[in-house]
């Protein structure tokens, strides 16, 4: 038998009983899934969705009152037939209608503070079936382990197009520049404790970018990679002008950055007027000679022109947040609950 001294035995037993607290017993597991106009992928969905959910249940790795909770975000298509068929054929699954589509994160983030009410954690996931189901089963074993937040990480982009990959490499390098601390090639597949949770409650702006609250939050976390896959049926929700409008979102409300960068170079453009200036002063009263030409004035105008404007937009777009959040509007106003 090895032998310690006290003290390292001390310690030993310290660290095997923080461990040991550390660890949670089976939770009640809640699976929040946001869908608009998804009745094509539906079926597949509670397919491949089901077996692993009960499974977990048997094992005993989650309790029995574990339930999978949909949010309609205001679908167009019988989305909303079928979700309502299912909760009235089985009782874990439970559901909410918004009044209107108010966009993915909205609808989310409406899915995420009620199912918190009844469960134990939550984790996130879209429709598509992009996320592959049965890293439900790592995400349980982190929890239990102790994690209170849980992130799925792309391993690589292989199925995008070139142009999503670039443009994805691009806003990831572009938020980190603008000092937004999210995580990389994470979308919203996740779990989250409820202690997290009521955390995320508090959190009221309007302009809601919830990759970048999480990490704010804080908490212990891991990572759980992964490979994602095609989207199983039906169109994709976010195309060009939503994306970038979402990469915007993120940008203006984490980071003031965009402002300062036109602070700085509002400042330098000044410092170069001066030089400038200074140099007309002695062409025109030393050296006497001036300098013909509109070629140099009209690009400089033309240029500087572009600049107010650009700078203008980027105010006007935090003058915009500004104006949502001083409103305080509902988020989402629910129209239906099944729960």
């Amino acid at each position: 038998m090895e032998k310690l001294h006290p003290e390292e035995y001390c310690n030993r037993c310290k660290n095997n009983m923080t461990l040991a607290l550390s660890k949670k017993s089976s939770p009640i597991l809640a699976i929040v899934i946001p869908v608009y106009n998804e009745e094509k992928v539906l079926d597949q969905l509670i397919f491949k969705l089901l077996p692993v959910f009960c499974d977990l249940i048997l094992k005993q790795k989650i309790l029995e009152n574990s339930f999978i909770l949909f949010v309609d975000d205001g679908s167009q298509d019988n989305t909303w037939s079928i979700i309502k068929n299912l909760c009235e054929q089985k009782n874990y699954f439970k559901a909410i209608k918004l009044s209107r589509n108010y966009g993915h994160q909205q609808a989310l983030l409406s899915g995420l503070l009620a199912a918190k009410e009844n469960a134990d954690c939550v984790i996130s996931m879209d429709a598509d079936l992009q996320d592959d189901v049965e890293l439900l089963r790592k995400f349980i074993d982190g929890y239990i382990e102790g994690y209170e937040v849980i992130y799925a990480i792309r391993k690589e982009r292989n199925i995008d197009t070139f142009f999503k990959r670039q443009s994805a490499s691009f806003f990831y390098y572009f938020m980190q520049k603008m000092a937004v601390k999210i995580k990389k090639n994470h979308a919203d597949y996740r779990l989250a404790s409820k202690k997290v949770l009521d955390y995320l409650s508090e959190f009221n702006e309007v302009n809601i970018f919830l990759r970048g609250i999480f990490p704010m939050i804080g908490f212990s976390s891991t990572e759980i990679f992964y490979n994602r896959q095609k989207r199983a049926a039906g169109k994709t929700k976010y195309p060009l002008m939503k994306m970038l409008s979402f990469a915007l979102d993120g940008i203006t409300s984490f980071s003031n950055t965009p402002l300062r960068f036109i602070a700085i170079f509002g400042f330098l453009i000044f410092m170069l007027s001066l030089l400038f200036s200074g140099y007309v002063f002695i062409e025109k009263f030393i050296l006497h000679s001036v300098v013909r030409g509109w070629s140099s004035l009209v690009l400089s105008i033309y240029m500087l022109s572009g600049i107010q404007l650009l700078s203008l937009g980027i105010i006007g777009e935090y003058i915009g947040k500004i104006y949502s959040e001083t409103k305080r509007r509902p988020r989402f106003i629910i129209e239906e609950k099944l729960m």
